[in-house]
């Protein structure tokens, strides 16, 4: 379980990475690219063995839910672990995680395209519009993933992080808190952004207006700051990857 882990931790990295490398040619003006998930699986299958790797991102991700899914079960090896709100979390980290191995298997097996988030996240809101108090509901979501966003920022100013980590070498502490608090603040900010649109749709009771991680990440070069900002976003997740990278490397087991 412990190898699964870190293997996961390992591709998880991977997917943040080439999402980050896809954000940042979308800031120097290449509108072309898909800058999450789906898109990520689509530039990895390019690469020289494409799609191995794909495979191994996908059975990766598999290996590392069934790890979150153990820590919602008997606990994690963090402080606090075993509390309930611990177990949540890594119950929540799960469902993600399997959502992803998924598609990642899929469009290795070639069953799969590595669709828009954008796509899924409008189709999704839709669906929720459909239920009773359907608006409300669509509403509430949006301010949950606004507020995880939040608290990963928090998180990340309060270097919570060390948490998972084991020992770290003391030349390297440093360079891993960097990549922790800089990753994890972008990925906040990512969450908030996405979750803003979605409150945004249900205000306007439109499914249009929701919006993935892609969309969500063009939107930031549409702001005051202008491209800068989505760079500086899109450094920030890759600096993230890199930091799962460390994670795999030195969790606490």
């Amino acid at each position: 379980m412990e190898a699964a882990a870190r293997w996961g931790l390992v591709a998880y990295g991977v997917v943040y990475l080439m999402v980050g490398v896809l954000a940042l040619r979308m800031a120097s003006g290449d509108r072309g690219s898909q800058a999450d998930s789906g898109g990520a699986l689509r530039e990895l299958a390019r690469q020289p063995f494409g799609g191995f790797l794909v495979w191994a991102v996908g059975i990766g991700l598999a290996g590392l839910a069934l790890w979150r899914l153990a820590e919602a079960l008997l606990g994690a090896a963090r402080p606090n672990g075993h509390r309930p709100r611990e177990r949540l979390r890594s119950a929540a980290r799960c469902a993600v995680l399997a959502v992803l191995s998924a598609s990642a298997i899929a469009f290795a097996a070639g069953s799969g395209s590595g669709g828009s988030s954008d796509r899924q996240s409008r189709d999704l809101t839709s669906r929720v519009f459909d239920l009773p108090v359907g608006r409300w509901l669509a509403g509430a979501l949006g301010l949950v993933i606004v507020g995880i966003g939040v608290w990963s920022v928090v998180r990340a100013l309060r270097h919570s992080f060390r948490e998972e980590l084991g020992p770290v070498p003391a030349r390297l502490r440093r360079a891993v808190d960097v990549l922790g608090v800089a990753g994890g603040v972008s990925r906040g900010v990512v969450f908030a952004v996405a979750g803003g649109f979605v409150v945004l749709a249900a205000v306007r009771y439109d499914p249009d207006e929701a919006k993935g991680l892609d969309d969500s990440l063009r939107s930031l070069a549409e702001t005051p700051a202008g491209p800068w900002l989505l760079a500086a976003v899109a450094v920030g997740l890759m600096l993230y990857g890199l930091f799962l990278f460390a994670l795999a490397r030195w969790h606490r087991g």
